[in-house]
């Protein structure tokens, strides 16, 4: 849902707008339920998104002539979010002239009022994405909610409840009634002694808009580095390609994926060719394997640092001799025995094609059209959507997530599906698809499934070369994108100033 919202925004559906009508669909229910004559209302506001929602609830509710009393976890230059921070203002401003309005900062517990008269009591403390234990005074606010003689109400989720498992996280507000938005959150179907009624309302979310990629897929699968993190912790990507014509392209995998932010990419490679990679960057670790190509025989040496390795990836530059393709299908075992999280693209797909299966270990398959057709045994079709279904149906088919690379991307684990409109003809240079390879693989390395790192690859890919573009014209060079993808990851709504160009 986060993800969603900062996608929608992207797409020019502002939170702000969202907030709007989250607030005012809370105003609508209770006044359907309740008079204003006869209705005090204490509304309990965090300093996040949700009491944004609250404060939005209270403008409408004034208007509708409720006398209501803001309670406010915290001091109001607290409020942190930017879209709650408008709504406060607004309603302070009516504070000025509306008796019937009252605001208090509760910045500590000894602060909240030992009397609250009310008939409704609105919990907007905290929404969804709660994992731990609630702290002072939102421990406080809920027991106080609790112990009011009110009909109580949940906006969004219940505070104190975690919204994807329902596990109740120390103490919880029990809801008469909880109001959600879009779509019931898991957690709501899990936790029913604190739900209460549920209702889901229309924030005016495009339906449409879960199917595409956006900057909320890429915040999805950001990691916070503690103070104490050390080396390997964010990842150890193996990558396992090269020949003596295509030395490159494992390369740009490698350097690709530590601009995602993965600690250590290994690149074992036939010797000669590992050689020649090791100069192309001091960033590049090698593993030179004997022979002129990928061959059974180096399997043996390649197990310990699959063992070791927290992704892997196999096929850019591997070329296409017989020995590549049955060593291609021992490395195959060897990551499903681990259990490692895999990505096969270029020469590993053509060489997997051979014995098309059904994988056991986390995957992503990254072909174009022609390979796509390849695996499949069918031409796809022209029409977007048929070709849609032709990858979730192959995808569910192989047990993986495939990316389908073209005009616009097609993700698909076989049950999801998602678009990407993000990239240009530009990147139809070679080597750019090393450069997606490497990072969705870095994304899966620091421990995203194969399906969210797929789908913010892709968008992250896309947008990169869009901005090169804008640069350099349709001139590029895969290097070119490397640069932008740590600006991408960390201010992924960026891209935005590419949309408005357009």
């Amino acid at each position: 849902m986060k993800a969603l919202e900062l996608n929608s925004e992207y797409f020019g559906v502002s939170r702000l707008q969202l907030m709007e009508n989250a607030g005012k669909s809370v105003a609508d229910e209770i006044s359907s339920r309740f008079r204003p004559e006869e209705t005090k209302i204490a509304i309990f506001c965090g300093l996040g998104g949700n009491g944004g929602d609250g404060f939005v609830a209270a403008r409408h509710l004034l208007n509708r002539g409720f006398k209501v009393k803001v309670i406010i976890a915290g001091r109001f230059r607290e409020v942190r979010d930017e879209c709650a921070r408008k709504n406060l203002e607004a309603l302070k401003q009516l504070g000025r002239i509306k008796d019937s309005l009252e605001l208090l900062e509760v910045y500590d517990s000894s602060l909240i009022p030992n009397s609250l008269e009310a008939e409704v009591a609105i919990d907007a403390l905290l929404g969804i994405g709660l994992k731990g234990k609630p702290r002072p005074p939102i421990l406080q606010l809920i027991k106080k909610i609790n112990e009011l003689d009110a009909f109580k109400i949940a906006v969004d989720v219940p505070t104190g409840i975690n919204s994807d498992t329902g596990e109740v996280l120390g103490e919880a507000v029990r809801a008469n009634l909880t109001i959600t938005f879009h779509k019931a959150k898991p957690g709501l179907l899990k936790a029913s002694e604190y739900i209460g009624e549920l209702i889901v309302k229309d924030i005016g979310l495009p339906k449409q808009f879960e199917l595409y990629t956006g900057p909320g897929d890429v915040k999805l699968t950001i990691r916070e580095r503690p103070p104490h993190a050390h080396k390997g912790e964010f990842g150890r990507l193996l990558i396992i390609g090269g020949s003596e014509t295509y030395s490159g392209a494992p390369a740009l995998v490698a350097l690709a994926a530590l601009r995602t932010g993965v600690d250590l990419t290994y690149i074992a490679a036939p010797e000669k060719t590992a050689h020649a990679i090791s100069s192309y960057s001091p960033n590049l670790i090698t593993i030179k394997l004997e022979g002129e190509h990928l061959n059974p025989e180096n399997i043996a040496a390649l197990k310990d640092i699959v063992k070791r390795s927290t992704a892997i990836v196999v096929g850019p530059g591997l070329g296409l001799h017989t020995e590549t393709a049955e060593a291609v299908k021992e490395i195959i075992k060897l990551a499903e025995e681990a259990g490692k999280p895999l990505l096969l693209d270029a020469d590993g797909l053509k060489a997997f094609a051979k014995e098309k299966r059904e994988l056991h270990t986390p995957s992503v398959l990254t072909p174009h059209q022609g390979e796509f057709n390849l695996l499949s045994g069918n031409k796809l079709s022209q029409d977007v959507n048929e070709t849609a279904e032709a990858v979730k149906e192959l995808a569910s088919q192989l047990n993986v997530t495939i990316l389908l690379k073209g005009h616009v991307d097609i993700i698909s684990d076989g049950k999801k599906v998602k678009y990407n409109f993000t990239g240009n003809p530009g990147m139809t240079v070679g080597g750019t698809g090393d450069v997606l390879s490497g990072i969705v693989a870095g994304l899966m390395a620091q421990g995203n499934s194969p399906f969210e790192a797929a789908v913010a690859g892709a968008f992250i890919n896309g947008a990169a070369g869009d901005f090169v573009l804008k640069e350099k014209g349709c001139h590029m060079v895969p290097t070119d994108l490397l640069d932008w993808i740590p600006q991408i990851i960390d201010n992924p709504m960026c891209h935005l100033e590419i949309i408005r160009g357009k």
